[in-house]
């Protein structure tokens, strides 16, 4: 499969394009890579989607490890292999436990989790598979997160979702990572 949208060389990025990497470069991702690459064929979008991205990331109401969960099941909905390898290691080390992660890469209910962790699998999968979700998951998330914590977990699916459609259509290639492929 070849990179249908790969890298701009510098020389050859026009002025926003210029100034929407250089804001990814120096905020916390430290890099343009992943859906940064192709997004930056249209540098508003890209500098819209990477500040929903950096509150979701780093500050959503739901935490980390949770939010690294949610972008887990996400990337498998979407067999999206990019957005596996940046993440499934995150997730390991925030305290997704590898039995969770091999469950999820295996399209099975993991096991052995967490109250909250049940929770945001249950609302993620029902989002993503159902395109909407069950009374009984959304009453259990609103009493785990509030309000603000299940929008935000919507925004999660809907944002990685997103992510992993832009990925998908330019055939963007997973890097390097410590995580296993996903299986097909």
């Amino acid at each position: 499969m070849t990179d249908r949208l790969g890298p701009i060389p510098p020389e050859e990025m026009n002025p926003a394009q210029r100034s929407a990497a250089q804001a990814i470069i120096e905020g916390p991702r430290g890099a343009l890579y992943g859906p940064f690459v192709p997004l930056l064929r249209s540098p508003e979008l890209m500098e819209h989607a990477q500040r929903m991205g950096e509150y979701l990331r780093y500050r959503s109401a739901v935490g980390t490890r949770l939010s690294e969960l949610a972008i887990l099941v996400t990337a498998r909905e979407w067999n999206q292999q990019v957005e596996w390898a940046i993440h499934e290691p995150i997730a390991r080390q925030v305290g997704i436990t590898g039995d969770v992660v091999s469950a999820i890469a295996r399209r099975e209910r993991p096991k052995a989790m967490l109250v909250d962790e049940e929770v945001v699998y249950d609302f993620c999968l029902e989002l993503q598979r159902d395109k909407r979700v069950s009374d009984r998951v959304y009453k259990d998330a609103v009493a785990l997160f509030g309000e603000q914590g299940v929008v935000d977990l919507m925004g999660l699916n809907g944002y990685y979702t997103l992510l992993a459609m832009v990925m998908n259509a330019a055939q963007t290639g997973a890097p390097s990572s410590s995580a296993e492929p996903l299986p097909e």
